[in-house]
């Protein structure tokens, strides 16, 4: 028999529910679902994913978990590097859709599929992310990609839903919502504008925290390993403060970028954990690495998330990239102390046994005791010698 298996990533949501029913119906294949887990669900809503698969009529459907994975190949580094795309955005899809692809092609293999299938849309960067890595891992699949090869609206595919009985709420389908470790997604009508912003309900989480709150996180070696003194693994410190900060609606912004395709592009976030942590773990940086650290660090930093959003993970500078960024790492360990407040947070200050304030040769703007006045005179005429000789060689009169 002609082998008709497609392993499709599932989510539940809007399109890749159409995608179950029209590659069964419309193209008569056996479905395999497949939901990969970056740290996003909860075991409950897992278990109601997967029902829904059922209830659409997949063959089979795996939850892929790969939360610890994804923390120690990716957001790591994120972490490392500071990386927020365009000083906004901490990369929450970009860096998970790759992991996810990698995941689901793996699986793919297992399961003996003739095709592998995304619902992604044909003006993002998803599209590319999931077809790239497949292309590399499982190049004897075809990719299939109903939403995108059909251009549909959103309302297209409630209607061809109905017309199977299956019916969805337009209202709850405004909104596209992807929520993982590192943060969660949101898209609407209003962010294919330029100028109209999110209502608050389109946010997952809402304010209802509004009570000032100080808490202290640790840092060791640049990973995150505890909050307010108790000691945790780093991907549940991220899932602990997440459940802390977005109760006061922390980190909700919208950016506006450039697509892999070349197009902008414009989509709303909310990721209280993720930019509290690189906030607080520059600021921990700035005491306990060198002038020129912080510098080559900013540079290679920007360079791997770029590379990262533009679907390079598996280029093998990148691994060159995390050997320097893991190697800076080495003094970053100490307690950063963070306050809360409704919509915004401040890093009060660290406290680290590798603080380069707490030298004896100096207080910034106070008393030198290193050096003295005569010192610092020579030095400054050394090093105003570059300048002296371009202007004494190019502006004589």
């Amino acid at each position: 028999m002609e082998n008709n298996k497609v392993v499709l990533a599932f989510s539940g949501g809007l399109d890749t529910s159409y995608c179950v029913k029209y590659l069964k119906h419309d193209k008569n294949l056996e479905i395999h679902s497949a939901i990969v887990n970056t740290g996003g669900f909860s075991k409950e809503e897992l278990k109601k994913i997967e029902e829904k698969a059922y209830s659409l009529g997949v063959a089979s459907h795996v939850t892929l978990e790969e939360t610890i994975p994804y923390y120690e190949n990716i957001i790591k580094y994120l972490i490392f590097g500071n990386v927020l795309k365009n000083n906004t955005y901490p990369l929450s899809v970009s860096a998970e859709r790759t992991h996810q692809a990698m995941a689901l092609a793996k699986y793919a293999k297992t399961v003996g599929a003739k095709y592998i299938a995304h619902g992604s849309t044909g003006a993002g960067n998803d599209q590319v992310r999931f077809d790239l890595v497949f292309q590399l891992i499982a190049p004897e699949m075809e990719i299939l990609t109903p939403i995108r090869d059909q251009q549909l609206s959103r309302k297209e595919e409630i209607d061809y839903l109905a017309s199977h009985g299956v019916n969805i709420a337009w209202e709850k389908a405004k909104y596209s919502i992807n929520k993982g470790l590192w943060g969660t997604s949101v898209g609407g009508s209003e962010t294919l504008t330029s100028h109209q912003a999110l209502p608050e309900e389109a946010y997952p989480s809402p304010l209802v925290e509004k009570t000032p709150k100080t808490i202290t996180l640790t840092f060791k070696q640049g990973e995150i390993c505890g909050i307010n003194g108790q000691s945790m693994d780093p991907v549940t410190a991220i899932q602990t403060l997440e459940g802390i900060a977005n109760k006061y609606a922390i980190g909700r912004d919208i950016h506006v970028g450039d697509t892999i395709i070349g197009i902008k592009g414009r989509v709303g976030f909310e990721a209280a954990a993720a930019t509290i942590i690189i906030k607080a773990h520059h600021t921990l940086e700035k005491h306990t690495l060198s002038k020129w650290q912080l510098h080559w660090k900013e540079q290679l930093g920007s360079w791997y998330g770029m590379f990262v959003h533009e679907s390079q993970y598996n280029e093998p500078v990148m691994r060159n990239i995390e050997t320097f960024l893991t190697d800076s790492q080495k003094t970053v360990t100490g307690d950063v102390i963070v306050e809360l407040l409704p919509y915004r947070f401040i890093v009060v200050g660290v406290e680290s046994k590798h603080d380069l304030m707490r030298s004896d040769f100096g207080e910034y703007g106070e008393v030198n005791k290193a050096w003295s006045g005569d010192d610092v005179k020579g030095f400054t005429k050394i090093l105003a010698n570059p300048m002296k000789i371009y202007e004494n060689v190019n502006n004589k009169k």
